[in-house]
């Protein structure tokens, strides 16, 4: 159990582990079925600290800004905790974004210093650096030959003697950018007292032990893996996983080599794994199936009040052994989770929680419990935090505004952003939910994403691919109001579409008629008249939400009257 009342920040906390936890291994890197290598709590602390001396041999001081643009690894890990321990602002930068969007964010951000890997400064070179004019850059991994122009290797050794910086709860530790380059940039002002407030709680929730292991799938600069698999693991002596490859057949390879405990992940990776069950359990024969499906009867109706975590592996020992036979705990949020997808684990004895959060709250604003297993919400707020719903309809269905210590000190450099979501206290998140009489909270969408209908009905995107969700062959898929995509100028003749990613080979006539077939269970006002095909990967962000703006401009690219397929009634 995490108690972080009088610790001053983020950096403490995690040196009081270390101190604490010296000789547990602290981190691991995997690159496929290799292992690049572990620490211990003591050796991170050492490669922390040189880091940190680096960083002040270059003048660096607290509250200075310190940038990282890399792939999940261990250097991660040093590089942002070495920067806490001299007092600087963490500066996550998505390593999936396109280069010239990663160097507007830092063009805005301002760094001191500037933290990513070869690769990336390669590709950075050939771009203007202006943005990183007055930036040091330390570049990992780079050959003995390579050429860095302006920048310096990260595995430069220095005769500075570390010095440690400790911050105040209220001080700035992180600047996270909640969205893309368009406009001005949202980096979200994290305070030390945001990060230890939601450790706390979420430590006392969902405790993970000093023998345990988390596997950090998401990219650490996300709000869901910073949390979760940097801070909070450190914080409570267990051990962080990095895989350097995230094909599936690696993570599972992982999951069993390192017998992983917890992990948190987005629904695309949870379908993977389910998936992959799948595929095992229609291999079996009827006689081990009829087995196996009675076991799964058996746990799902003796765990209905509360997980248990040995008594699922007991009764399901060849699917937990699939899935490593250690793994207790997966988190999942990011984006709208699908209902059947975390029922079907939690029949398995894999529990997942699913969890509602938002960059300028830090992170979770609310989790399920699992006392009992829900799957139709995203639980109920955490300890202090005050969720309400404004300006709701009939159906109890409003705008969900957040209030407590978890929310954001606001945007950077930008005070009439951050009145906009900020009204006297209140975080207006820009989602659309309900709350029930239990107090679990229900997501129903995203007010920006609303379609209003020439009957004034409301329509939510993520309500109608909900029902699509599964279609036979189909990868992705997303709907759309067809002039938000080809405007019109007219409030009248709306047309809703739906683009469909196949999987390769699949049978595009059989995914049709199951998507003719569900369309017609639906309302006639939330019926979609037409589809899309695209061959090309949805634009996503680094926690694999579609990034439904920029996947509308490339299809804005298209003729409507030739890119929509009609669809039967």
């Amino acid at each position: 159990m995490l108690t972080l009342d009088r610790i001053s920040c983020v950096g403490e906390a995690i040196r009081d582990a270390i101190v604490t936890f010296k000789t547990n291994t602290a981190l691991i890197e995997a690159d496929r079925h290799r292992e690049n290598g572990r620490w211990t709590y003591r050796e991170l602390r050492q490669d922390a600290e040189r880091f940190g001396a680096l960083l002040q041999s270059d003048g660096f001081a607290p509250g200075d800004r310190c940038a990282i643009v890399m792939q999940n690894q261990a250097k991660w890990v040093v590089s942002g905790l070495g920067a806490l321990w001299v007092g600087a602002v963490l500066v996550p930068i998505d390593y999936k974004l396109t280069v010239p969007e990663q160097l507007t964010l830092l063009g805005h951000c301002k760094p001191k210093v500037l933290v990513t890997e070869y690769s990336t400064w390669v590709k950075m070179m050939r771009e203007d650096l202006a943005p990183l004019s007055e930036t040091t850059v330390l570049v990992t991994e780079a050959p003995p030959e390579a050429d860095l122009g302006s920048a310096h290797r990260w595995e430069s050794e220095t005769s500075q003697a570390f010095s440690l910086q400790y911050r105040a709860r209220q001080d700035v530790a992180c600047i996270v950018y909640s969205s893309g380059t368009s406009g001005t940039p949202k980096g979200c002002m994290l305070t030390h007292d945001n990060y230890l407030t939601q450790a706390q709680v979420l430590g006392r929730m969902y405790p993970i032990a000093e023998d345990e292991r988390f596997f950090s799938i998401l990219p650490t600069n996300h709000a869901i893996d910073f949390m979760l698999g940097f801070l909070m693991p450190l914080m409570m002596g267990a051990s962080v996983l990095h895989q350097r490859s995230l094909r599936p057949q690696f993570i599972r390879s992982s999951l069993k080599q390192y017998e992983v405990t917890h992990l948190a992940v987005v629904p695309t990776i949870l379908k993977n794994l389910e998936k992959r069950i799948r595929e095992r359990l229609d291999d079996l024969e009827d006689g081990p199936r009829k087995a196996v499906d009675t076991a799964i009867r058996a746990n799902d109706f003796l765990t209905a009040r509360k997980p248990n975590h040995t008594l699922s592996r007991w009764l399901l020992k060849p699917i937990h052994d699939e899935l490593g036979g250690n793994l207790k705990k997966v988190f999942a949020g990011g984006t709208f989770v699908d209902r059947k997808l975390v029922e079907f684990f939690y029949e398995l004895g894999i529990p997942v929680a699913i969890g509602y959060g938002l960059t300028e709250a830090t992170t979770v604003i609310s989790v399920n419990d699992l006392e009992p297993f829900r799957s139709t919400t995203v639980g109920k707020p955490v300890d202090g935090v005050d969720v309400e719903i404004r300006n709701a309809n009939d159906e109890g269905v409003g705008e969900v505004w957040v209030q407590g210590p978890t929310v954001m000190k606001g945007y950077l450099d930008a005070p009439e952003l951050t009145a906009e979501a900020i009204v006297d206290g209140w975080l207006r998140t820009g989602d659309l939910g309900s709350i029930d009489v239990s107090g679990h909270l229900t997501l129903r969408g995203r007010a920006k994403n609303m379609i209003v209908t020439e009957g004034g009905k409301n329509i939510h995107p993520e309500d109608i691919e909900s029902v699509f969700d599964d279609l036979p062959g189909c990868e992705e898929l997303c709907v759309f109001a067809a002039n938000y995509i080809w405007p019109t100028g007219k409030m009248t003749g709306e047309q809703l579409v739906v683009v469909l990613r196949p999987e390769t080979d699949a049978d595009l006539e059989v995914m049709v008629q199951e998507l003719v077939a569900r369309n017609r269970r639906l309302p006639d006002f939330k019926r979609v008249s037409g589809y899309i095909v695209r061959e090309d990967d949805f634009p996503a962000t680094a926690s694999l939400k579609i990034k439904r703006p920029v996947l509308a401009d490339e299809l804005r690219a298209l003729e409507r009257a030739d890119a929509i397929v009609a669809l039967d009634a």
